[in-house]
């Protein structure tokens, strides 16, 4: 049994409301820490629309999020910081905004994927000073072999800011040396980043090889189901993040949809730019728990610890990702097969299908 009283996970029953689940799943809220947008919309593009995107992520089982916005000028980072400072709009019942995630623009030029390459730039000390100043930014992706990374990431981490590797074709000792000071993450392991060598370990070996979790995107197509079972042999149930890195697409059919100022096709192969790369997914946070769980052979509840206390712990949220007493009352009634039937939020109804 769990027993909610005042929005939170309560030790003790009370008289009120019984929710009777039997035959259902009780999870913790799942939380994606890399989603770039969904139902039509994209946070790059436009970073008001974030609060349109959570009011649907309920659907879905997200009950808290961290909006990316990937690499673009300091206008559109600077305008998404005013978005999440100026709060939830009045009535707002979507999953909670926990902040930004910055995906850029401090990144390798060869490791662009689907980023804008010309804004790329170097890591910046007055910009880190200032998304630190603002309050909501929480994570950060960088390259490491960047000129005054190290600065930043360790201003940034000082901060309480989570520094992630990504993007980056750094060698095993530049990025080792990130991820043993000021790095604490990866943003899409294997994807965007110096492969693994049997001389060179590269920036996937440093990670497979550090203590910190590692995010992965396990829509089938991002990395191969052996991969992914490689890598959870490594990582495990503790060190394994699911995210979506969904893009506007999410939510809806095949067509082409924005993605940061460049517009991406979603067919059969998944969300492609013009030239043919990866952009993003249209995975679901629940389609992701499924598809690691076949892959590898997980149990449910460690498959779902990827998707809920893994990302809270990450952002060192202790009142989210668990269903312990003094934690938020944030849960999902599931089935097996990972179908959403309820999703609530304060011990209150947020979603039901």
């Amino acid at each position: 049994d769990i027993h909610i009283a005042n929005g939170l996970i309560a030790d003790q029953p009370s008289d009120d409301e019984v929710i009777d689940a039997v035959g259902l799943v009780v999870t913790p809220g799942l939380i994606d820490i890399q989603i770039n947008g969904g139902f039509g919309h994209d946070f790059t593009q436009d970073p008001t629309t974030i609060w349109s995107v959570g009011e649907r992520l309920t659907q879905l089982g997200v009950t808290a999020f961290v909006p990316t916005v990937v690499t673009s000028p300091n206008s559109v980072t600077d305008l998404a910081i005013e978005v999440v400072k100026s709060r939830r709009p009045a009535g707002y019942k979507g999953a909670e905004v926990l902040g930004l995630h910055f995906e850029g623009p401090w990144i390798a030029p060869e490791m662009h994927g689907a980023h804008n390459p010309t804004h790329i730039v170097d890591p910046d000390i007055e910009v880190a000073r200032h998304w630190v100043d603002s309050g909501v930014v929480r994570i950060v992706t960088l390259a490491p072999e960047r000129p005054g990374a190290e600065a930043v990431g360790e201003l940034l981490a000082s901060k309480g800011v989570v520094v992630s590797v990504g993007h980056s074709n750094a060698d095993h000792t530049i990025a080792g040396k990130a991820l043993s000071t000021y790095a604490s993450l990866a943003t899409h392991l294997f994807n965007q980043m110096r492969p693994l060598g049997h001389r060179e370990p590269g920036v996937v070996g440093a990670v497979l090889a550090s203590p910190h979790p590692a995010i992965l995107i396990v829509d089938g197509l991002h990395i191969s189901e052996t991969t992914l079972d490689l890598a959870w042999r490594i990582l495990g149930p503790e060190r394994t993040i699911l995210v979506t890195d969904a893009m506007a697409a999410l939510g809806l059919g095949p067509g082409t949809y924005p993605l940061g100022d460049g517009p991406i096709t979603v067919g059969d192969d998944g969300p492609r730019t013009a030239d043919g790369r990866l952009a993003g997914s249209v995975v679901t946070l629940p389609e992701a728990v499924s598809n690691l769980r076949r892959a590898t052979g997980a149990s449910l509840g460690a498959a779902l610890l990827a998707a809920t206390g893994n990302p809270a712990r990450c952002l060192d949220l202790t009142h989210h990702g668990n269903l312990e007493p003094g934690s938020r009352a944030d849960f999902v009634l599931i089935d097996e097969e990972l179908n959403v039937h309820s999703t609530w939020m304060m011990g209150r109804l947020a979603h039901e299908s």
